[in-house]
Order: structure tokens, then C-alpha cells, then sequence
């Protein structure tokens, strides 16, 4: 691992741990050369299935317009950076679940909507109103229709 201070090529790792949530393992490292301290995240490498758009196409899986489009629907949320990471992790792996070759873009939808839903109703209206190109105010108030019968059941559930 080289140094992002000086470049060199020789460092040490003085400290490494598992950060189960993030699934990853987190070393801190010192340079030898010019002493600087930083930190390292190593994280398994996934093969993720290719997906299936709603015209037939196949894609290779992005999880980089996985992050922008949850980031979208959490824009100007109270969520600290470290649950949005855990998030993405809960969704990568229900993804990874799922198919070992494909799956399509339906069920990753659905998938991202059940975590948003159970993480923050604002942003899961958000990018239900995208995902399900909703035209009119009539389609708003019948996904904030259910979203109240589901909270009020959930509510009789835990009660």
C-alpha cells in the first residue's frame, strides 16, 4: 500500500478490525518514510448479476447508480453517512440474494423501496414517485394512502 502523502511504496499496518456493518476490514497504516497516519477499508469484491430492463435489455449492474439514485431520494435527509452505507449494504446483498445471474430492474426497484420505506418515508416517496413514473397527484395520495394503513397495522402489530 503506498502513501498518499509522500507516495512511498513501504507501510506498515499498525491496527486492523472488522467492521461487520460495512463488511469490511478497516486497517490503519503508517508510512515508513514520512511517519504519515491513514486509514484503509478493504471490501470483498462482489460479481453482481447483470439486470434486465423493462424493454429486454441486459446491463451490467451498477452500484454507482445504486448509490446516486438512493442518495437522490435521501437528498437533504437527517441520515448520518454511515447508516446510508449500511443501507446500501442491506440492499447490495438482498441484490446478491436474489439471482446469481440476473435479475431485473423491477425487483431491484422493489427492493430499494422496502429498504427506503422502513428507513425513511420522505425518500421512499421520492423515489417511488420516480421508479413509479407517477403522473398525477391522484398517484401521491394513493401511495401515501397505503403508506398510512401499512403504519396504522404496523402500529396494531407492535401494540
Amino acid at each position: 500500500m503506498w502513501c498518499p502523502r509522500c507516495k512511498e511504496k513501504e507501510t506498515k499496518v499498525t491496527d486492523s478490525r472488522v467492521v461487520k456493518e460495512l463488511g469490511c476490514i478497516r486497517r490503519r497504516r503508517a508510512c515508513l518514510a514520512c511517519h504519515y497516519r491513514f486509514t484503509t477499508r478493504e471490501f470483498i469484491e462482489m460479481r453482481y448479476p447483470r439486470v434486465v430492463k423493462k424493454d429486454g435489455g441486459r446491463r451490467q449492474f451498477s452500484e454507482t447508480k445504486l448509490r446516486n439514485g438512493v442518495s437522490r431520494a435521501l437528498e437533504k435527509r437527517p441520515l448520518v453517512s454511515e447508516r446510508f452505507e449500511q443501507l446500501i449494504a442491506e440492499i447490495l446483498q438482498q441484490i446478491l440474494q436474489k439471482s446469481d445471474d440476473e435479475i431485473t430492474s423491477r425487483q431491484i426497484g422493489g427492493i430499494i423501496l422496502s429498504a427506503l420505506k422502513r428507513t425513511d418515508q420522505v425518500a421512499y416517496v421520492r423515489f417511488a414517485s420516480v421508479y413509479q413514473s407517477f403522473e398525477n397527484i391522484q398517484s401521491f395520495q394513493s401511495l401515501i394512502d397505503d403508506m398510512q394503513v401499512s403504519n396504522v397495522t404496523q402500529e396494531e402489530i407492535d401494540g
